[in-house]
């Protein structure tokens, strides 16, 4: 079983595809909210808050809703970019860092709509049967829009 790093360090941990998507599509109840975004993408970076908002409110709610930042991030930056990027920022949700450089190795097991630009959002909800993907950026209400189903 993968140990899950603390979120308070600062410090992602680092999946490749097949770990990100066994943490996801587990039998679990919880809805997981996964964004992939990158410290260079101007738009990641402006929704970001957002999906913090989602994180803190549920946290708050005590909902089974799991909001995982998957950083497209090169791992060769995690120590340089990535760490002071997320210190600077403080989020509390849990930041992975996705260790893939080819695209085409993963793209489609996220989803066949997926297109590789980023942001893109995968919502995943408790019977995995429901999944949503969105490219582009999304907002807060739109995240609780495809989550209650609105």
């Amino acid at each position: 079983m993968m140990a899950f790093t603390s979120v308070s360090a600062q410090k992602p941990a680092v999946y490749k595809i097949n770990d990100l998507l066994n943490r996801i599509n587990n039998s679990s109840d919880t809805t997981y909210v996964v964004n992939f975004w990158a410290t260079w993408c101007k738009p990641c970076v402006a929704e970001l808050p957002e999906f913090e908002k989602l994180h803190l409110d549920s946290k708050e709610k005590n909902t089974k809703i799991k909001v995982l930042l998957v950083s497209m991030d090169f791992v060769e930056e995690l120590d340089k970019k990535l760490k002071d990027f997320l210190a600077k920022n403080k989020y509390t949700a849990e930041i992975i860092l996705l260790d893939e450089v080819n695209g085409n190795d993963f793209i489609n097991k996220i989803s066949e709509k997926w297109s590789g630009a980023i942001p893109a959002t995968l919502i995943t909800k408790k019977d995995k049967a429901q999944n949503y993907f969105h490219e582009g950026k999304m907002t807060f209400d739109g995240l609780q829009a495809v989550i209650l189903n609105k």
